[in-house]
């Protein structure tokens, strides 16, 4: 089931070699390994899109340190899982860092006051704009001009086109996580060749238009939902990314369209349409083993302990939120670096900590302090820890490395969908049925509280079904799984007074936050190399 990354893991080295990124993205080859030869026959193009999908699950190539492709920052988190996670929960309620962390800049994301030069932005931001360039540069190689270049018919050939469709997918998936951290980034597509021209703006506005457009196109140009190999993309992907797009269009456009809560509507169904449902068991869905959740999962991002070793990823979940007095091995793993919690708004969005009522609620409270003495917390006692990542299987069993995770990462899965739809159809009636919003919500809600499929406790009624309750309901259901800031911003939450947490703004019971806190800066080394950029304000 993990094929793909199995087989990207083996590969990497040949690809990886033609391809390294610098602060200003440019291609050079470090080798006797060009374009030229890797292109050269079907299975090169095979492996140089194991390179664009192998570059979400790991670093460099040459396993967890070495080799990175980023530089300027430590090639252990610069892994795109790891640097999103932080950027999107440690400035929120859901997470907090331990003060021994050294992640260099962490500590500045819960309090909100990053600077333009923080490290850990840099590198979210370089290693997007990195897998862009890798899809840029496939999808240039697999032209039809290049194709007949090199001598390529038939099926070889519409197999490979086919190929750049799913790199354009991925392109668009990492220009959606730009447009939402950093507003406006700098723009490429396959027809600017890095190293020749400076990367330019088009504005926050055009950029959503550019990614939708992307999307509608590739919607009839993918493979059919649940067709592709486990970890790669097809339609399904397509919606759902267009169905989050067209939620938070609010927040990129500064203006409500209705047209487009019932486009979100509208996809989040056709996902669900798709022959997905949801797994049984909540506490099964980041197992060791849970690639065998495939009738949740629509696109994942695909680790093993033994072929994709790296300290980022999953890894980072299960070993970070592990503490000294925390049974390791019931974790699968070998010890924890006790390193993340959650504040009290977490676990108090739910009846009880332990998980008796709601089962999504994972913490570990034995001998912990709900409570923050300072930020950073001066001890890991302080705050809650998250059980929810466990390198083990279902049946109990160790992952295949104590040291790194097997456990896969849905970007996109079924219940997001469902609240999807929910959402779009309280903010904008005519986008979706009431009656089908809150069926969709109990759903997720028979299953948390153990009797999935059929009526029973934890169920809503239409009256409860409101906006807030689905922020509430969000949080519950997926946390720590990198939602949290984008959801805060688009409740209008994220820098207002109106809701506080432990620590925001530096303060102990929280406080409000400039509003330009609502993006991250385009890193100060961008902005001094290229004069086409410009700064998000308050910066």
């Amino acid at each position: 089931m993990k094929r793909i990354i199995l087989n990207m893991a083996a590969l990497l080295m040949l690809v990886g070699s033609f391809v390294s990124c610098t602060k200003d993205l440019d291609r050079f080859p470090v080798n006797d390994v060009t374009e030229d030869k890797v292109y050269s026959t079907f299975d090169g193009y095979k492996q140089a899109l194991a390179k664009v999908y192998g570059s979400f699950a790991l670093t460099g190539n040459s396993g967890p340190a070495g080799n990175g492709d980023i530089q300027g920052i430590d090639e252990g988190t610069s892994d795109f899982l790891r640097l999103y996670w932080w950027v999107q929960e440690i400035s929120t309620d859901e997470a907090v860092v331990q003060a021994g962390w050294n992640d260099p800049g962490i500590h500045f994301f819960h309090p909100l006051n990053w600077t333009d030069d923080n490290v850990i932005i840099k590198g979210v931001y370089y290693r997007s704009l990195y897998q862009i360039t890798l899809c840029n540069d496939f999808i240039r190689q697999a032209s039809d001009a290049k194709l007949a270049e090199r001598g390529f018919t038939g099926k070889n050939a519409d197999d490979i086109r086919a190929f750049a469709q799913e790199a354009r997918f991925l392109r668009a998936y990492q220009y959606s996580v730009l447009i939402d951290l950093f507003g406006n980034p700098p723009f490429l597509t396959e027809r600017d060749i890095p190293g020749t021209v400076l990367p330019a703006q088009i504005g926050r506005d055009s950029l959503y238009g550019y990614i939708r457009t992307e999307l509608l196109d590739l919607e009839n140009k993918l493979p059919q939902p649940r067709t592709n190999e486990y970890g790669r993309a097809d339609r399904a992907a397509a919606w759902a990314l267009m169905a989050r797009l067209s939620l938070n269009h609010k927040v990129y456009l500064d203006e409500v369209v209705p047209a487009y809560y019932r486009e979100a509507a509208v996809y989040a169904e056709k996902v669900i349409n798709a022959g997905y449902r949801l797994i049984d068991d909540y506490r099964q869905l980041m197992l060791a083993d849970n690639h065998t959740n495939t009738s949740e999962f629509i696109l994942t991002i695909n680790y093993d302990g033994i072929r994709t070793k790296g300290f980022g990823g999953t890894t980072f979940f299960t070993h970070a939120s592990v503490g000294a007095d925390m049974p390791a091995s019931s974790f699968g793993i070998g010890g924890g670096w006790q390193g993340i919690r959650t504040t009290k708004n977490l676990p108090n969005l739910f009846p009880d900590p332990f998980g008796n009522e709601d089962q999504r609620a994972q913490f570990f409270t034995s001998g912990q302090s709900i409570e923050l003495s300072a930020d950073p917390a001066p001890s890991f006692r302080e705050g809650y820890a998250i059980t929810k990542y466990r390198n083990v299987t279902k049946s109990g069993q160790p992952g295949s490395s104590p040291d790194f995770a097997d456990v896969d990462f849905p970007i996109f899965r079924l219940a997001e969908m469902y609240l999807v739809y929910a959402e779009a159809a309280l903010r904008e009636p005519s986008a979706g049925n009431s009656g089908t919003a809150l069926n969709y919500i109990n759903t997720l809600r028979q299953r948390a509280y153990g009797h999935p499929g059929t009526s029973g406790p934890g169920e809503i009624s239409s009256s409860q079904l409101t906006l807030d309750f689905i922020i509430d309901e969000r949080a519950r259901e997926l946390y720590w799984e990198g939602f949290r800031r984008s959801d805060l911003i688009r409740f209008d939450r994220f820098v207002e007074g109106s809701y506080l947490w432990p620590w925001k703004g530096g303060v102990a019971n929280g406080t409000a936050v400039p509003a330009f806190r609502k993006l991250f800066p385009i890193p100060i080394a961008d902005i001094n190399s290229n004069s086409n950029l410009v700064q998000n304000n308050g910066y």
